[in-house]
């Protein structure tokens, strides 16, 4: 069932790009302007002290179909390391819709599916949990160019089995 997840996802941003590319003005001539409206962007993210390692990477693109709605896909792998006590590999991908109802306003939807590896090592034993993370989340920000500050929501948020530590997190979006 996890497989058909990703492969659901997979599936629905190649058909997406697909009908994006597929769009012509002229029937005689084809002309694809799917470039012109593509956004990309991401995050970056280090964090280093005393034994302890965080990195993430996080690139993602959208596709704006017009001033109001976008629809985009991002990848993402962190790396959290706690010497001599915990290492976490998480990698995955989502899948993000945009609607901005005014310029200074906008809202979002994210599908989000994370494969989580996680070893624990103690005096004496190691410890490995595998497991898949999926998020879905309602976001709302505040909107200035290509930049947005604001929060998002999971609404599939569990407390015993989750990579995040609240259903609520602030973000900031930056699309270029």
């Amino acid at each position: 069932m996890k497989i058909n997840k990703i492969a659901f996802v997979v599936t629905f941003c190649f058909t997406v790009i697909n009908v994006c590319f597929s769009q012509s003005s002229n029937p005689e001539k084809p002309v694809s302007n799917f470039w012109s409206n593509v956004q990309f962007g991401g995050g970056i993210g280090l964090g280093i002290g005393n034994g302890y390692t965080d990195i993430t990477l996080a690139p993602s693109a959208i596709y704006n179909f017009n001033e109001h709605f976008s629809l985009g896909t991002g990848l993402q792998y962190s790396l959290l390391k706690q010497k001599g006590l915990y290492t976490s590999n998480i990698f995955g991908a989502s899948l993000i819709g945009l609607y901005n109802p005014i310029e200074e306003i906008q809202l979002s939807v994210e599908l989000e599916e994370m494969n989580v590896n996680n070893k624990y090592q103690q005096i004496g034993s190691n410890y490995k949990e595998s497991f898949w993370n999926t998020g879905l989340f309602l976001g709302a920000g505040y909107r200035m160019d290509n930049i947005t500050i604001g929060a998002r929501y999971n609404l599939l948020f569990d407390k015993d089995k989750n990579i995040y530590g609240d259903a609520l997190m602030p973000f900031v979006r930056i699309y270029f």
